[in-house]
């Protein structure tokens, strides 16, 4: 195959359906970026039985509650954006914003989220009014197609071009490269390794760096609450989400209390450095990466390879840490439901517990903090060198974004320069539209005088 030729031939398409949906009107767009989301949240169901079939990761159910979850917040959140033409108009600095379209979005997407991730930035795209080709994982290229191919038949319904949103129905690597080398501009969801390909192509990209989300209790909590919401996080589609918690820091006088509460409520915990070196050894064989054969599987599962037995029904497994950071490589992300546990004597020294692990991998992506102290709080964000810091939530599901805090919801997650990243943020359509500013003479201005300007501060 000329991979070069294929992908020309693609863009090609994209570019001449992106010329029509430029001339939209910003309520032509929103429909189309509504019948995007609609389409998941509509067929939530069969999209995520075909996901946990073709990639053999995650949990069904909580599959089809994340097509439904993301569908719905991230359309609720951009359909008052205004993204089309003149967005805004600053009364004092006589300045006018113009929203205008940056062309042909590459996309690439992960097998970890092959669903809701195009999903997410193809409603992005199409709210700058720009087209997309989806660059799938080749292990969650089926569901990942018919996801793009029941999107292209309702925007067809609203007059769209047809081959506004493509996709590589036969990824690979060369393929991958290639578009990211001839779209103008390029998303990339996924492993590092191919973040640092879209980071290397030669366009202006956004990427994500690794999660590893460092969660730490305070002493002025409800335990059982705070515990309840972790093991959701963790638990949730098995782990696979890198938003999902990742440690428990917790303070040595209520350690065995906060132990307790992830006991009874279906968890199962392990000191016994003999059993954890054989999971460690499974889930990081001769303690390098993380082993593909356990990323989205329960605990039971990865415990039996590592011949351990646990109950089979086991939420979340707790493995006590021999030390933060490079001590212990479960210090590392780990996805799947597991989580490493430390103790600390003062608020301070869980922070630094989380950052030696940050450090270790992770860092720019996010810390979830259970405290209601404000002053804690402040420190930890101050310390913490994370794009996110999430307090008394649930990590996996609100990092992202969700009602109820003032996340952007995306899929996308920056993690700024710590994560290689250009952005540390949550993606939204903003960063995939170009801003025209029209300045006017600003006759109400004052030039200040040499005195005011070089006043002692």
């Amino acid at each position: 195959m000329d991979e070069k030729a294929y992908i020309q031939e693609i863009i090609q398409k994209a570019r001449k359906a992106q010329a029509k949906i430029e001339t939209f009107n910003q309520k032509q767009v929103d429909r189309a970026v509504r019948a995007v989301a609609k389409v998941v949240y509509d067929n939530a169901e069969e999209l995520a039985r075909m996901a946990v079939d073709e990639t053999g990761m995650g949990v069904y159910e909580d599959k089809v509650l994340k097509n439904k979850g993301k569908a719905r917040v991230i359309w609720n959140n951009l359909k008052d954006k205004k993204s089309v033409d003149i967005i805004d108009y600053d009364e004092k600095t006589k300045v006018y914003l113009v929203a205008k379209p940056i062309g042909v979005i590459a996309l690439v997407t992960p097998t970890t989220n092959p669903i809701v991730t195009p999903m997410c930035n193809i409603m992005f795209a199409l709210k700058g009014r720009n087209a997309a080709v989806i660059a799938p994982h080749p292990r969650a290229k089926g569901c990942t197609a018919y996801t793009v191919e029941l999107i292209k038949k309702e925007l067809v319904k609203l007059g769209i071009d047809e081959d506004i949103v493509q996709v590589i129905k036969e990824p690979s690597i060369e393929l991958t490269n290639e578009v990211m080398r001839q779209a103008d501009t390029v998303v990339a969801t996924g492993g590092m390794g191919m973040v640092k390909a879209a980071y290397s192509s030669g366009k202006p990209s956004l990427g994500v760096g690794q999660g590893n989300v460092q969660v730490v209790l305070d002493r002025d909590i409800d335990i059982v609450d705070a515990v309840k919401k972790i093991i959701v996080g963790r638990a949730f589609d098995n782990g696979i989400i890198c938003s999902g918690e990742q440690t428990v820091i917790a303070p040595k006088d209520t350690y065995d209390d906060i132990i307790k509460a992830f006991l009874d409520n279906g968890c199962y915990y392990l000191d016994d450095q003999s059993k954890i070196d054989r999971i460690r050894e499974v889930m990081y064989p001769g303690g390098g990466i993380i082993s593909r054969d356990v990323v989205g599987q329960s605990p039971y599962t990865v415990a039996k390879m590592a011949g351990v037995d646990i109950p089979e029904n086991t939420k979340v497994l707790l493995l006590k840490a021999k030390g933060a950071g490079k001590e212990d490589v479960l210090c590392k992300e780990k996805m799947c439901p597991i989580m490493a546990t430390f103790m600390y004597d003062t608020f301070e020294e869980g922070v630094d517990i989380a950052r030696v692990n940050l450090e270790y991998e992770g860092m720019g992506h996010s810390a979830a903090i259970h405290s209601n102290d404000r002053k804690h709080i402040e420190y930890a964000g101050v310390k913490l060198h994370v794009s996110r810091v999430i307090i008394n939530q649930t990590a996996s599901t609100s990092i992202g974004g969700s009602f109820f805090n003032g996340f952007a919801p995306s899929t996308t997650l920056g993690c700024g320069t710590w994560g290689n990243n250009s952005i540390s943020e949550n993606l939204d359509y903003k960063h995939l539209i170009n801003i025209s500013r029209i300045g006017l003479l600003n006759t109400d201005a004052v030039q200040p005088s040499d005195e005011e300007i070089w006043a002692e501060i």
